[in-house]
């Protein structure tokens, strides 16, 4: 009598895998998870904590190679947002929570600083813009007094993103 494709320890072994694979999904999805430490800054809207790789949720900076203006004169507008988000960091500890990932398979969370929600600083001190109408109400204190971005000329991030699909 021949036997089926998987002897007894194959069996096994499909169950272990498909245990192991169940548990990956789990651990990979990071809903609700809390990320705590001193955080590196990458770029205006992006840390890493660690080894996480995390995209602040509802806000997006400008890149680092984007120029904006300001009195007609272009300036890196990019690395502005990016020093801007490090010092509101920088020799503090960050508390972040996560709300899943993006495309790019960061992980998307609010994070915040002895309580306060980095992501509503970035937009209100208008180094970054409201993503999906998340800070809305900052950006519009910014925008109306002329802070950061809003002090000269500048496209949008996800604008200038776009523009430069092609290159």
């Amino acid at each position: 009598m021949r036997r089926g494709r998987f002897g007894a320890g194959g069996i096994q072994s499909l169950i272990i895998a498909l245990a192991l694979a169940g548990g990956s999904v789990i651990a990979f999805k990071p809903n609700g998870r809390a990320l705590e430490g001193r955080a590196h800054v990458t770029d205006g809207d992006t840390i890493n904590i660690g080894d996480a790789k995390i995209r602040l949720k509802g806000i997006d900076a400008p890149e680092m190679d984007q120029t904006c203006s300001r009195s007609g004169r272009s300036y890196r507008c990019g690395d502005t947002a990016r020093r801007a988000l490090i010092d509101i960091v920088s020799g503090e500890n960050v508390q972040c929570k996560a709300a899943g990932r993006d495309r790019y398979q960061r992980i998307l969370a609010r994070c915040s600083v002895k309580g306060s929600d980095i992501g509503a600083r970035m937009v209100e001190s208008g180094w970054a813009v409201s993503y999906r109408r998340d800070y809305d109400m900052q950006e519009m204190r910014a925008r109306s007094r002329g802070e950061g971005l809003w002090a000269g000329e500048f496209e949008r991030p996800q604008d200038w993103r776009r523009s430069r699909a092609g290159d």
